[in-house]
């Protein structure tokens, strides 16, 4: 007996040639079909036997993006784009190839799509933000790069469970839940934005997922039939006072149920809000009679209503929130919208774009008629992030911090409104206005009263910036503000302020090491001297010598190499700062100090040599106590103003002394790390004469040090150097 035939292997499922066109052609009948036909059979040729994870051929993937954003009813180079967005990267194909064949406009937007999976980045952050830098810069070019990722990145999610590799599968859900599900909710396409999230949480936390769905099921068999007869009601309503609508209840998806109970730390149980209503209606002022209807038909719920229409959010999103104690006692959620909010509601930044006098782009004017804004806002503001420059752990943070937060309405003193995140504070107000407004704020006045600059805005609010002559950005800014755009700008300016003062030590550094050296820095060529450090400027320079990176003494002996060593040894010695009789005329003066009086440099605060200071008499008449000016312990003499000497330093302890001061540094309590800052420390020019830890737990431990330093500004060069470790937590002067 013949063996049975071998069942046929069954065919890829994915859109065949035909059925593309007429999807295409169902809303656009002018596409062009020649070049739709070309691009599919090309991507077909040139994938060739190239197979997926799945085994289907690869083919298959751009032709079913393509699909996905037929749905979305975009121009025939968007389509077209889909079908050859890997070609680049997966085959020899290249961009002039594809613009030979097909245009300049689809090569453009093909290279912009293309995969950015070649980059040879090791840490995973670091891949991320370089994905999300490129992706912005593309999307701030042409937005239907960024529809095409996403539609590209949907068939990806929805086919991830055929990869084997389950950390693989978890990386890639994790980037799709922190960055591509976020970018689809900026520009509105919920519908995206949803499965993105949905099949990400599916590989992320499965057990949560599942935990969820059983619970949704047994609420579905108690509560289904009551969510029909709900639906029923509100209708009957609404057609009773002459308002025809189409209403319907959707079931809150898992993922954002999820979210909802780790927001709020709550049970599934006490959930309130799982099924909502979305009642259409056919125009806007329709939309405001529906809610008049219901709220007079049920009472509303206090603080649960939201116009969306007066105030769209800032992906355009457009639509009436409240929430009402409905039929049989039940708790409703509704939104009313019309039916052209609803498309843009769902399909975001796609649904603007409109075919008009035979040319196609975004509908700006009909979207400003509707009372929408510019889609793509959102995109812009982190394009400005980018500007600021930044690492790439930065890069990430700002763009979460733009994409994930709710919104707040605030308006200027002429009534222009401006959207910002929640939680926003008023120094993301003025940063939000210009950049120029934020950097020179120094208060802010909120409805007409100063308030203090942490102060959370609120909606409604007037906010009006007072400003000061020159840009001023304290450090801690950074504490009081929540947007990207506002970090960015304040980590810029404090980049550059650090930057300028390092120059200016650097170059104060030099002047000093050639003045002893019987040398002027301006008299000698600086070019042999940047050659060997390899450095490009005399800002460079001056910079690397600040930073501690190179010592004055080698830019010495690099251009005077034949400088006696004992010249040289003079040029660059320094004697230390001692107390005692010769102190007051070697290094403090005034104060009507008398002749050999004996100078106490104080132990609680280790004057060096720019600090300001102040000297205290002994009451048991040996001398005098140098102190900061700052010192805690001058409390002790406040009421007593016969014992203070002001005081100052000559220049000679200025130019050439070394004094010992104390840091307090909580470090890293890691491998290694106590050795990292020894070195930076000795690369600065600082030499350490002691050290202590204490307080030492897993992660932390607290260390004190007693280094050796030229001046004031010597002991902030080396504190800067040590803050500037990510090893290092804080680094502070020790005070009293």
């Amino acid at each position: 007996m013949a063996p049975a035939a071998a069942a046929p292997k069954p065919r890829p499922k994915f859109l065949r040639q035909y059925e593309l066109i007429e999807r295409v052609h169902a809303y656009d009948p002018t596409a062009d079909e020649a070049l739709l036909n070309r691009a599919y059979v090309y991507a077909m040729r040139m994938h060739g036997s190239q197979t997926r994870a799945s085994g289907d051929p690869y083919y298959a993937h751009p032709i079913e993006v393509a699909g996905i954003l037929t749905e979305y009813r975009l121009d025939t180079a968007t389509i077209v784009t889909a079908l050859l967005h890997d070609v680049i990267e997966d085959t020899p194909v290249t961009k002039e190839e594809i613009a030979k064949l097909f245009g300049d406009e689809i090569a453009e937007l093909v290279e912009g799509v293309t995969k950015l999976s070649k980059l040879e980045l090791q840490a995973e952050h670091t891949r991320q933000a370089e994905n999300l830098r490129k992706f912005i810069l593309a999307i701030s070019k042409d937005v239907r790069v960024l529809l095409v990722k996403l539609a590209d990145r949907l068939h990806n999610m929805r086919t991830l469970h055929y990869i084997k590799n389950q950390a693989k599968r978890e990386r890639i859900a994790r980037e799709t839940r922190d960055i591509y599900a976020p970018l689809a909710r900026n520009i509105g396409c919920h519908r995206i934005c949803v499965e993105l999230e949905e099949l990400s949480f599916q590989h992320t936390n499965p057990v949560a997922r599942d935990a969820i769905i059983r619970r949704l099921d047994a609420l579905r068999e108690e509560q289904g039939g009551a969510v029909a007869l709900v639906s029923q009601e509100i209708s009957a309503r609404l057609e009773s006072s002459n308002l025809p609508a189409r209403v319907f209840g959707r079931e809150k998806s898992p993922y954002s149920i999820w979210r909802k109970l780790q927001r709020k730390s709550i049970g599934f149980s006490q959930m309130s809000d799982i099924y909502a209503f979305r009642v259409i209606v056919d125009s806007e002022e329709d939309c405001y009679r529906a809610l008049g209807v219901v709220h007079r038909a049920w009472s509303s719920v206090p603080d649960r209503f939201k116009d969306y229409i007066s105030t769209p959010k800032r992906n355009n999103y457009r639509s009436l929130h409240t929430t009402v104690v409905g039929p049989r006692g039940m708790r409703i959620e509704m939104q009313i919208r019309t039916e052209a909010m609803d498309r843009v509601n769902e399909e975001g930044v796609a649904a603007h774009f409109r075919y008009k006098d035979a040319s196609y782009g975004l509908d700006l004017e009909g979207m400003e008629a509707a009372g929408g804004r510019d889609p793509l806002a959102n995109l812009r503001q982190l394009v400005q992030v980018l500007e600021h420059g930044g690492d790439s752990e930065e890069l990430v943070e700002h763009a979460k911090l733009e994409m994930f937060l709710d919104q707040v309405f605030v308006f200027t003193p002429k009534g222009k409104l401006v959207s910002l995140p929640r939680g926003a504070m008023p120094l993301d107000f003025a940063y939000a206005v210009h950049t120029d407004v934020g950097d020179t704020c120094i208060g802010v006045k909120i409805n007409g009263e100063l308030k203090p600059l942490r102060t959370p805005l609120v909606n409604g609010d007037v906010v009006e910036v007072v400003r000061g002559s020159k840009p001023v950005v304290p450090p801690d800014w950074r504490s009081l503000t929540v947007t990207g755009r506002a970090r960015s700008a304040i980590r810029r300016h404090i980049r550059q302020t650090e930057k300028e003062e390092f120059l200016r030590l650097g170059k104060a550094s030099l002047e000093q090491v050639f003045e002893r050296a019987g040398k002027r820095l301006k008299d000698v060529s600086l070019r042999p001297i940047l050659e060997r450090f390899a450095l490009e400027t005399e800002e460079t320079l001056f910079d690397a010598v600040g930073r501690g990176r190179v010592s004055p003494s080698q830019v010495l002996e690099t251009a005077y190499p034949g400088m006696k060593d004992a010249d040289r040894e003079a040029a660059t010695a320094r004697r230390k700062i001692e107390g005692g009789q010769d102190a007051a005329q070697l290094y403090v003066r005034g104060g009507g100090l008398t002749p050999g009086v004996s100078l106490h440099f104080a132990h609680c605060c280790s004057p060096v040599p720019g600090d300001r200071i102040v000297g205290i008499l002994r009451e048991d008449g040996e001398g005098l106590d140098v102190h900061t000016i700052d010192c805690p312990r001058l409390a002790e003499f406040e009421d007593r103003e016969e014992l203070w000497r002001d005081l100052n330093w000559t220049p000679e302890a200025e130019r050439s002394t070394i004094s010992l001061t104390r840091l307090h540094a909580t470090i890293q309590n890691a491998p290694g790390v106590l050795g990292q800052v020894c070195t930076i420390i000795g690369e600065a020019g600082g030499n350490i004469v002691n050290l202590r830890m204490h307080h030492r737990q897993s992660d932390f431990f607290d260390t004190d040090i007693d280094v050796e330093v030229r001046d004031a500004k010597h002991l902030t060069n080396i504190s800067a150097a040590l803050r500037a470790c990510p090893s290092v937590e804080t680094v502070d002067r020790t005070r009293g």
